[in-house]
């Protein structure tokens, strides 16, 4: 009996036409075997499994809102009538993933310009900040406290970007960051074309992270990684957390994690 990886089975037979989408679909949750549904894109599997796709793995403006996507899930959070921030928005994916899960108003926050998806552009319930550096956002800006927040930036790191989006957060408000290694690690540490291969360095990365989020006040509810790549093939993790010191942490597993992605991932 023959068999073969799952991503690879699904390019092979045509439900998609690369690895890496195959890949987000399998761990969007769209990709069923025999009636039951896989997730691990290196599962192997006979090739002459009855495979379907349900769903539509481009159900939001950019593939970046399958990150978040997969944080909701995995971290069981709602999103109802909840005011919420994106930092880094672009496309507006994470905006995208916020309000199809039920925010009453999102701030879409960039410091670049005309990057935001013309139908969130559009929609009343987003507050499109475009030209605006987040690290220097005060309650001036945003003059209503938040309950969610959610953190895709690149070229800065997330001990910037923490302290302002605090001082934003109601008391026990959440927060999911995207913790990119390539801008966390030391320039020595950051291989060709700015990708980090090495999972001992994101270990460290998600260490040190967590320590900041700590010692400004949050606690962490949560750990996993991204079910796509960054553009230049970096894996990526997702934090979640709290805005209060005295929450429950959870029991978190950073070199369990980062094994689990580069094995998923790589």
């Amino acid at each position: 009996m023959s068999k073969e990886r799952l991503d690879v089975l699904l390019v092979s037979k045509g439900f998609f036409d690369s690895r890496e989408k195959a890949k987000r679909a399998i761990m969007a949750g769209l990709v069923f075997i025999d009636g039951e549904r896989h997730d691990k894109p290196g599962s192997q599997h006979d090739v002459n499994s009855h495979i379907e796709v349900k769903g539509n793995p481009n159900r939001y403006v950019s593939r970046g809102g399958l990150k978040l996507e997969k944080a909701v899930e995995a971290f069981n959070i709602s999103l109802k009538d909840c005011i919420c921030v994106d930092v880094g928005a672009s496309t507006g994916g994470f905006t995208d993933v916020m309000l199809q899960n039920g925010a009453k108003k999102v701030y879409a926050v960039d410091v670049g310009y005309g990057q935001l998806a013309w139908e969130l552009r559009n929609d009343p319930r987003v507050i499109c900040m475009e030209r605006t550096n987040f690290r220097y956002v005060t309650k001036g800006d945003i003059n209503e406290e938040l309950d969610f927040g959610a953190v895709d930036v690149s070229f800065i790191s997330l001990k910037l970007i923490l302290p302002p989006l605090k001082s934003l957060l109601k008391p026990e408000g959440r927060v999911v960051c995207l913790i990119k290694p390539q801008f966390e690690a030391g320039r020595e540490k950051v291989g060709k074309k700015g990708v980090v291969r090495d999972p001992s360095v994101h270990e460290e990365v998600i260490n040190n992270v967590i320590k900041e989020a700590v010692n400004l006040g949050f606690s962490v509810l949560g750990l996993s990684y991204s079910p796509i790549k960054g553009p230049e093939g970096n894996i990526e993790y997702l934090l979640y957390l709290i805005n209060s010191e005295n929450a429950d942490q959870a029991d978190i597993d950073v070199e369990g994690t980062v094994k689990e992605a580069h094995s998923q991932l790589d």
